[in-house]
């Protein structure tokens, strides 16, 4: 491990999971179309409304009998959008590995309290028993642990003749990774991961059995306004075609069709998912010839190609007291970001000390070597006489 202060810098030193790295070549100007003071119900606003919705639906690969809709609130709102609407037909199985899951879990037991609900939980690192599903409930579940750097390997756990809903968290994995949406009946994610997009907008992927569930069934809660996906127990069709619950961003929206379009420009989803991979294996090559960190995730069909999440692995760091561990992770990360070598790259406060290096679409694997060369510069100032 390198003990000089490297020399180059990454030319663009973000490395959050979220708000996430903006485009190679992204600008302020490619947003000058966007329909600035423009009501988002004139034509213009739906039609850029709807250009997102089809957009999306091309590169995502996503069939034609399933809708997508824009909703408040990022993918957060997603979620809570599904399970305040959907859930309470039948039991419930949420998969909770990793902190947002464990946010769904809390709100299905303790908010919800929806009858024969369960949580099946796994730490930090490890997927739930995904063989002690049960199907006949609604399944509750993130297909990548973004705090965790855990995912599933597919989908194949699902089986075709369930008989619940499978409700899936994708924000992290959308547009990295190939989503089954044969097996999903919800998929939830936001602008602001893989491709670099901005917040406080969600995306909603609805299959015809989803539909069904919405049109046969009501909630014994109340819903919120922003949560009502039916009008007059029908599905509110207007969603589906742009036409948002509340007011979008319309600049937002200019940015995410740009990004939307650079991704088809670079191959659709084939393409982003090569650069994440691409980007995860320049981390992998790194921790393969370096003996103090180690991925979170323990088995590699599990690792995440986009929030990839590391541990220490030197014993004599291992060996110390968590709180020991965590302020030499906060000291490395601090280190590298004042010398503006990479910013935002420490671990989930609620996972184990270490780091989470986002390896998205829209980073450079060019810009991660050089990180990686900046934490084994820290890392060596940061342990000096331990």
């Amino acid at each position: 491990m390198s003990t000089s202060i490297p020399v180059a810098l990454p030319r663009n030193p973000c490395f959050s999971s979220g708000p996430c790295a903006k485009r190679p070549g992204w600008s302020l100007e490619n947003l000058a179309n966007a329909t600035l003071g423009r009501s988002h119900r004139a034509k213009a606003g739906k039609e850029k409304l709807a250009q997102a919705i089809e957009l999306s639906r091309e590169i995502l690969q996503v069939p034609a009998t399933y809708l997508i809709g824009i909703v408040p609130a990022s993918d957060t709102g997603a979620v809570e959008m599904a399970l305040w609407s959907l859930l309470g037909a039948r039991g419930v199985d949420v998969l909770a590995w990793e902190s947002f899951s464990k946010d769904w879990a809390t709100d299905i037991e303790k908010q919800l309290k929806v009858p024969g609900a369960r949580s099946l939980l796994a730490a930090f690192g490890e997927l739930p028993d995904l063989n002690g599903i049960n199907f006949d409930n609604d399944v509750v579940f993130a297909w990548n642990g973004t705090t965790s750097g855990v995912r599933v390997p597919n989908a194949e756990f699902i089986p075709d003749d369930r008989k619940g809903l499978t409700i899936c968290d994708a924000t992290s994995a959308a547009f990295a990774q190939r989503l089954d949406f044969s097996k999903l009946d919800v998929t939830t994610y936001s602008w602001q991961k893989v491709l670099g997009g901005e917040a406080a907008h969600g995306m909603i992927i609805l299959s015809p059995r989803a539909v069904e569930r919405l049109e046969s069934y009501t909630p014994v809660w109340p819903l919120p306004k922003i949560f009502r996906l039916t009008k007059g127990g029908k599905l509110n069709e207007g969603i589906f075609r742009g036409e948002t619950i509340n007011t979008p961003s319309l600049l937002c929206v200019e940015d995410y069709l740009d990004a939307l379009n650079w991704a088809k420009s670079i191959g659709g989803l084939d393409g982003l998912m090569a650069r994440a991979d691409k980007n995860a294996k320049t981390v992998a090559d790194w921790v393969e010839r370096t003996p103090s960190v180690d991925f979170l995730a323990k088995e590699p069909a599990t690792r995440s190609n986009t929030s990839v999440c590391l541990q220490f692995a030197d014993p004599k760091i291992t060996a110390l007291p968590i709180e020991q561990r965590a302020a030499l992770a906060k000291t490395i990360v601090s280190l590298v970001e004042r010398e503006k070598a990479g910013f935002d790259f420490a671990a989930y406060r609620d996972a184990p000390p270490g780091f989470r290096i986002w390896c998205g679409a829209t980073v450079e694997a060019s810009d991660i070597a050089l990180l990686t060369k900046w934490i084994d510069w820290a890392y060596a100032e940061a342990t000096t006489g331990l």
